[in-house]
């Protein structure tokens, strides 16, 4: 095939880009006109929509090549390559641009392919210093305008279309709040940055910015919520990096952010919160394809500068999952066995259906998000044996070996967090008490957003490094409003007392409340802590009134930020994160 045919073949898929991001970008911007017409349903539409966007869009790249080009012979794709490249030297979003070229390629490509000649292994552009037509972010310089001044410019270049429940007062509480932030001493470059586009998330917008004081970098963030008159109000300061760090877990929906040059907002994020990796960064603002190429990236290139091996995660051995991880590297891989053994009875289908399902609904910050891989080379000298006896054993149709590598078809990567149970193993009483009260947040938070975990076990939950329990076992989730809940019926007799099965029917979505502590906690001091603080959870009829306000389409927030930091001047509850 001719030069000419390399040149239309890369102009062809960057079409195909361009399409996406045009169409990504859209509903991104979309969010502020959902968000000021507190259109919530349009809001949940749009987050779950946005997520299949882009393999929508490498389809149809996919199609159009095989109806162009119908005999493209695998020689001409570093052509293809080459020809790529210059194309993208004035564009916006280069390394997104990148990863769709490697996506299109690796559908047409056989795996032997997968190198730097063919696609982008290593980015071929820089994303430093791209023109936009827009400012990415505005300055503000209080030393000269004065903090109330600056403030007020700040929240009306938001630009947002609905009246304020009371402005002022909000400014007076985010100036008292922010001046216990203030540096004492102030540089002459003392400046408040904030980024062009609010984030937008649920029912919350989020104004993200950062004050620069000499080379001291202090980040910030303030929601903006709507009381139930519809008015606007500025729920809190969030001026503690941890703070900010929360609001992008990845355990929460992505945000919507109307972003012309991607890489310099996560050039910004990133100042903000130096300890998250780019790839969780992009995944955040929703460019989670980009986020999988960053941290394939990262992964390859730990694996060169460390010697340590693969070996089974910490825990409890799951039913469903072969899980391991590189304890250097704070994540844990997950391959679906190829059976389950009884009581299990579901298949390896509906195991990706209810990740599937995962990734599409509100997290509520109580779900681990996943990257999901396919084809995937480890090298085989980094594999303990332990792992590689496990996945054959399990996994046979999941894995492969070519030379030095390791294949393996499919799999999850999360994370890695402490097992709950181990770590309430040598919890002392004020640590088993905080992840007590955390393990029963989540299963509520979780239900308040229709989610049932179906298996409560201490095992299938963590605890972050920010001390906050999150649920990471999925094969038995359903929808909250799907379950049937009930009493434990009373023994007639002591023939049924006495019986070691049910003596009375049990249908496939039944469940019995009142079995929960004792299925989850041995008798002790850990069991009545969990019934002092939760006792709820163990009555059929707390958890039939959760789903009366699910079904009616009425749903329980619960902030991404704690407490204390509000301004005490809001009237309506804030956002589920």
């Amino acid at each position: 095939m001719s030069e000419s045919t390399a040149q239309e073949i890369a102009r062809t898929i960057l079409r195909g880009f361009d399409k996406h991001y045009r169409l990504f970008r859209a509903i991104s911007a979309g969010a502020k006109d959902r968000f000021e017409r507190a259109a919530w349903s349009e809001v949940d539409h749009a987050r779950r929509t946005r997520i299949g966007f882009y393999d929508q869009r490498v389809s149809e790249a996919v199609d159009v090549l095989h109806t162009q080009f119908p005999t493209i012979d695998e020689s001409i794709w570093p052509k293809v390559k080459l020809a790529y490249i210059p194309l993208l030297y004035e564009h916006h979003q280069p390394e997104c641009a990148e990863t769709f070229y490697n996506s299109v390629a690796c559908r047409v490509l056989d795996r032997t392919y997968y190198r730097n000649d063919y696609i982008f292994w290593r980015p071929a552009i820089s994303t430093e210093h791209i023109r936009t037509r827009q400012p990415t972010y505005r300055s503000y310089y209080p030393a000269t305008q004065g903090l109330p001044a600056v403030l007020r410019a700040m929240v009306k270049d938001c630009a947002l279309g609905r009246e304020w429940q009371d402005i002022e007062r909000d400014l007076a509480a985010i100036e008292t709040a922010l001046a216990e932030e203030t540096p004492k001493e102030i540089h002459p470059n003392y400046q408040l940055q904030v980024l062009s586009s609010l984030f937008y998330r649920n029912r919350a917008a989020y104004l993200v910015g950062r004050a620069i004081n000499g080379v001291q970098i202090h980040p910030f963030a303030v929601p903006i919520l709507q009381a139930d008159d519809g008015k606007l109000y500025l729920d809190a300061l969030l001026a503690k990096r941890e703070d900010v760090g929360r609001l992008f877990s990845l355990a929460r929906a992505y945000f919507m952010v109307d972003m012309e040059v991607p890489s310099a907002y996560v050039s910004f994020l990133r100042s903000l919160m130096p300890s998250k990796p780019a790839a969780e960064l992009y995944t955040a603002v929703g460019l989670q394809k980009q986020g999988k190429t960053l941290f394939y990236r990262d992964l390859d290139e730990h694996l060169v500068h460390s010697t340590d091996r693969f070996v089974p995660a910490p825990g409890v051995r799951g039913m469903v999952m072969v899980v391991f991880t590189l304890p250097s590297f704070p994540y844990v891989f997950k391959v679906i066995r190829d059976w389950f053994d009884p009581p299990k009875e579901m298949t390896p289908r509906h195991v990706r259906a209810q990740y599937h399902l995962v990734k599409h609904h509100d997290r509520v910050g109580r779900m681990a998000d996943t990257l999901e891989y396919s084809d995937v080379a480890f090298p085989l000298d980094r594999v303990d044996d332990s792992v590689l006896d496990e996945l054959r054993k399990y996994c046979p149709s999941m894995v492969s070996i070519e030379g030095d590598k390791l294949i393996i078809k499919h799999l999850y990567i999360e994370r890695r967090m402490v097992p709950l149970d181990i770590w309430l193993g040598d919890a002392d009483e004020a640590k088993a008490r905080h992840a007590i009260k955390e393990y029963g947040n989540a299963i509520k938070e979780l239900a308040d957003a229709d989610i049932f975990c179906g298996d409560l076990l201490l095992k299938n939950f963590g605890i972050t490094r920010w001390g906050r329990v999150v649920f990471y076992d999925y094969d038995e989730i359903s929808l909250l409003r799907d379950v049937a809940f009930r009493e434990m019926p009373r023994a007639r007799d002591d023939e049924e007392e006495m019986s070691s099965e049910p003596w009375f029917a049990v249908g496939v979505h039944d469940v019995f409340p009142e079995q929960f502590a004792n299925f989850v906690f041995r008798a002790g001091p850990q069991r009545d802590l969990f019934l002092e603080m939760h006792g709820d959870l163990v009555r059929a009829g707390y958890w039939r009134s959760i789903q009366e306000r699910v079904r009616a389409g009425i749903y329980e927030e619960h902030r991404p930020y704690p407490e204390e930091r509000r301004l005490i001047t809001a009237t309506s509850p804030g956002e589920s994160g």
